[in-house]
């Protein structure tokens, strides 16, 4: 018989869904990772919540342990490349917590808006200071919301509902989707200008980290107020202390902390911070969704083969991943090459197969075309999620094949339409199936993606290749490939230049002012 381990503590109602389904549940909370390591060896399923820690030593003795369901978004706590290197399938569950969440932020902005925390504190004490604690209205406020996706939604949604002007910031808000939901989409520099609180709700990548530091403050309005309930280290707290010293910043809440747990921090003892221990998911009924989510994705996998919301595993058979593989990494390539380059919001990403390619199944491929697209923005995305995530941020994904024949035996074609532009790469399997890009827009080039890489767009102009070699020189910057295109003689051109250490800004800085250069930028792959 299946059986599965529920080692945290969900809602009752986990355990009988597998029960339902025929699956044997044992619930023991409170296992000490020498008891875990010992037991786990029975298990066919793990459901978990935060305090149960899937280590490598864990996984290593987990021989019959096929599925890892993590009740929630966050899988901190789960060893994923050890997971992984087992074969076994770690899930979460990214939406049962969204409501949640969206009402916490809500809850912390009236708190923070009139100081109710610590007014009770001083009503408690005995004292009646009426004339100390004069909070501002939310009504008729801009709230700035960075990160607009499943959950921000939801916050904007409620904002609006408190009469509230709602602005939103997001790479991958579309303006249809902004109408939809009843928000103005602006970029970053005017959030920060026209917002009287920001709240924060995107997720924690390089691109995000420290998203709001001393640049972002200097161009906040006086009196700000900020709410984060989504991830530690988007603030940089060190910057956010100065800010509440100077009063730039008029009050903060925080859910989350760039350290946690946050047994002591710079920022308590603060009168105008607000701080809760990452309750955002804290509510029964959040507890019961994400309790009923897992155990439904578990069940469905161990029974059945389903893949849902799965972090590390591609819905394909043994079989069909040994064909796809070079093509894995040629469109992986492709998509994180788009990705990088593309700065609007996306409205269509639209894949063309010709070629040998054709008679594979290609809709794997199509996954990680946009997983490889959507990464550098977003973190917890790959092959199995990543449609579903394009489909929430109403980015059209179309599909197609061309029988024609061409000039390679195969070749992938990836456009990106933007609500500004449209942007378009082709890429091959040579004969020693490495990828290759062939074509960028309507420019022919021929090369491999290295792992840092510097791509500039120019005008062809005589003294551009030298100038471009001499920056590179003096940045101490070798150049491992150079290769070029053009469109016509004096017209645009294109280069691609691998190096074998990732250019500095300053270095990127120097090429963008070559009079030549149209467009610079560092790529990594």
């Amino acid at each position: 018989m299946v059986k599965v381990l529920i080692s945290d503590k969900l809602s009752p109602l986990a355990k009988d869904i597998f029960e339902r389904r025929g699956i044997e549940a044992d619930q023991i909370v409170g296992l000490t990772k020498e008891e875990l390591e010992t037991k786990i060896h029975e298990y066919d399923g793990l459901a978990i919540r935060s305090a149960t820690k899937v280590s490598p030593k864990i996984l290593a003795a987990a021989k019959n342990l096929k599925v890892v369901g993590r009740a929630g978004i966050g899988v901190d706590n789960v060893d994923i490349p050890a997971a992984t290197n087992n074969g076994v399938v770690v899930m979460n569950t990214p939406f049962g917590n969204s409501i949640t969440t969206a009402e916490h932020a809500i809850a912390m902005m009236f708190a923070v808006a009139r100081q109710i925390p610590e007014a009770s504190a001083s009503t408690h004490a005995g004292k009646w200071e009426k004339s100390r604690f004069m909070g501002v209205e939310l009504t008729s406020k801009t709230l700035g919301i960075i990160g607009c996706g499943n959950i921000g939604a939801i916050a904007a949604n409620r904002a609006i509902g408190l009469k509230m002007k709602v602005i939103a910031f997001d790479p991958f808000l579309s303006e249809d989707r902004a109408d939809e939901i009843g928000v103005e989409k602006v970029e970053l520099d005017e959030l920060l200008a026209r917002a009287d609180f920001i709240s924060l709700h995107t997720p924690l990548t390089d691109s995000t980290r420290g998203i709001l530091g001393m640049e972002a403050f200097a161009k906040m309005k006086d009196g700000v107020r900020i709410i984060n309930c989504a991830r530690g280290g988007l603030i940089d707290e060190a910057a956010l202390k100065l800010a509440l010293d100077n009063g730039k910043v008029a009050g903060v809440a925080l859910d989350v902390f760039e350290v946690e747990p946050a047994k002591e921090n710079a920022l308590f003892g603060y009168e105008n911070v607000v701080a809760t221990p990452h309750l955002g998911a804290s509510t029964a009924e959040a507890q019961v969704n994400v309790a009923v989510q897992v155990a439904e994705q578990m069940a469905d996998y161990l029974l059945d083969g389903a893949v849902t919301n799965a972090l590390n595993m591609p819905s394909l058979t043994a079989e069909e991943s040994k064909r796809l593989s070079p093509y894995m990494s040629l469109v992986k390539q492709l998509g994180g090459f788009v990705g990088q380059l593309t700065a609007d919001a996306i409205k269509e990403i639209k894949i063309e197969y010709q070629g040998d390619v054709i008679e594979l199944n290609v809709r794997p491929l199509t996954a990680i075309v946009v997983e490889g697209l959507l990464s550098p923005l977003m973190d917890n995305i790959n092959m199995v999620n990543a449609l579903n995530i394009a489909k929430e941020r109403d980015i059209d994904v179309i599909e197609s094949k061309n029988e024609g024949e061409g000039d390679y035996n195969t070749l992938v074609t990836v456009t990106v339409l933007t609500d500004a532009n449209k942007f378009t790469v082709a890429g091959t399997l040579f004969a020693d199936r490495r990828p290759r890009i062939v074509q960028i827009d309507d420019i022919r080039v021929e090369s491999e993606l290295a792992n840092n890489m510097i791509f500039a767009t120019n005008n062809d102009q005589p003294g551009f290749i030298g100038s471009l070699g001499s920056i590179l020189g003096e940045g101490n910057l070798n150049i491992a490939t150079f290769n070029l295109g053009r469109h016509n003689e004096g017209g645009r051109a294109l280069a691609l230049v691998a190096i074998d250490q990732p250019a500095s800004n300053d270095v990127i800085s120097r090429i963008e002012k070559l009079d030549q250069v149209r467009r610079v930028k560092a790529l990594s792959f």
